[in-house]
């Protein structure tokens, strides 16, 4: 299945974006599923049909689905309480009904997370197209998963859950409560629906839209999202300049914002698959006024991102990992080398990735920006490399 992420500026028109790509390809034969973050329905303003917590046929071959996290997070709350009730009944803690709880903090990110996960794993759709927060609650969004991942095997590292006949003789020479068995389980469990969700990001066949409004704000905002979703990984696959005005305006307030927008453009135009959505005059609301924006279709063989590694020993005696970085600016880039892992950082963000395993046989060399690409060269380490016979 294609998946689709489409994200930008507050305001830009993201959302109607969206509803307008999953309308073309559901009458383009795809049996497409919308997929919004929204609280509000903005996504049902612009097809003109209500959407909500359960996935709703909108029009032939298209669903529109937008989660209610206020009711996923009551469902884990209550089966947490179900899994730790033991605990719970030892504090003498009260338990909460279901009723009285509002979703935390984070609780709508992870909600979505596993609506995303759930839509993609269920084999029922061709495309799925997610309308996703605006910049940079976007991006944020996609690193939770592998970042909650790492946080999971930090805290409660699976190969050290020791075995259930060894847990009472440990706990009596230790002096404390080993954890308990729900515990890990609990955390096995995370970890295997984290992971599904970070397989659907890392596919090679998703890929991301960009939507900005074409001037200053919106170049300042592609080039900072462009930056981070290479981080992640993923590539913008078409730049979407929303709501462009006719040249021909002849209001002359109209006509120097039209002349801006030009000049975006054409800057834009230099670094990515630019695709321009005219301004209706209004705002998009119904089938018509979607068809009418006449966003590009779906590409069904969408280019994935490599981070590929070459093999530089017999000519310089290292090898280079290329990282593209479109956008990045050379003195806000920092590495540090931290065992087998890389901390990357560009601009105000940050990864840490697991090195590839010819890589963690070597000491980092160096490091340059070169045409949008960091390349870090890593010599072998004569203590752990191959020695040839």
């Amino acid at each position: 299945m294609r998946t689709i992420l489409i994200t930008g500026p507050g305001g830009s028109g993201r959302t109607t974006v969206a509803a307008a790509t999953a309308l073309r390809a559901a009458r383009e034969g795809s049996d497409t599923l919308v997929l919004s973050a929204d609280r509000t329905d903005t996504l049902g303003a612009a097809l003109g049909a209500a959407t909500g917590p359960v996935p709703a046929r909108i029009a032939p071959n298209l669903t529109a689905w937008r989660p209610d996290a206020a009711e996923r997070f009551r469902d884990d709350l209550t089966a947490f309480q179900t899994r730790a009730a033991n605990v719970l009944d030892l504090l003498g803690a009260s338990r909460l009904d279901a009723e009285e709880v509002t979703p935390l903090p984070g609780a709508e990110e992870l909600s979505f997370l596993r609506a995303l996960r759930d839509a993609a794993l269920s084999e029922r759709y061709d495309l799925l197209v997610v309308d996703l927060p605006p910049l940079p609650q976007a991006l944020a969004l996609l690193a939770l998963p592998e970042e909650l991942r790492r946080y999971l095997r930090r805290l409660l590292p699976p190969e050290r859950q020791a075995a259930r006949a060894l847990r009472p003789v440990l706990g009596r020479l230790a002096g404390v409560p080993m954890p308990a068995d729900w515990l890990y389980e609990t955390a096995a469990r995370w970890d295997v629906e984290l992971a599904a969700v970070e397989a659907v990001v890392a596919d090679r066949a998703t890929s991301v839209r960009l939507v900005a409004e074409p001037g200053p704000g919106g170049t300042d905002a592609v080039r900072s999202a462009a930056l981070g979703l290479a981080l992640r990984g993923l590539r913008t696959e078409t730049l979407v300049a929303n709501r462009v005005l006719p040249e021909t305006a002849s209001d002359s307030w109209l006509a120097g914002l039209a002349a801006q927008q030009r000049k975006a453009l054409a800057d834009w135009a230099e670094s990515y698959d630019v695709h321009a959505v005219a301004h209706l005059g209004r705002d998009p609301h119904g089938h018509d006024d979607l068809a009418a924006l006449a966003v590009p279709g779906v590409n069904p063989t969408p280019a994935p991102v490599e981070w590929p590694v070459t093999d530089r020993i017999a000519a310089d005696g290292v090898l280079v990992w290329n990282i593209p970085l479109p956008g990045a600016i050379r003195d806000e880039l920092d590495l540090v080398r931290r065992g087998d892992e890389l901390v990357i950082t560009a601009g105000r963000f940050r990864r840490i990735v697991a090195l590839p395993s010819a890589l963690r046989r070597c000491t980092v060399a160096g490091a340059a920006l070169r045409d949008d690409e960091l390349r870090i060269r890593f010599a072998p380490d004569p203590d752990l490399w191959p020695r040839e016979k």
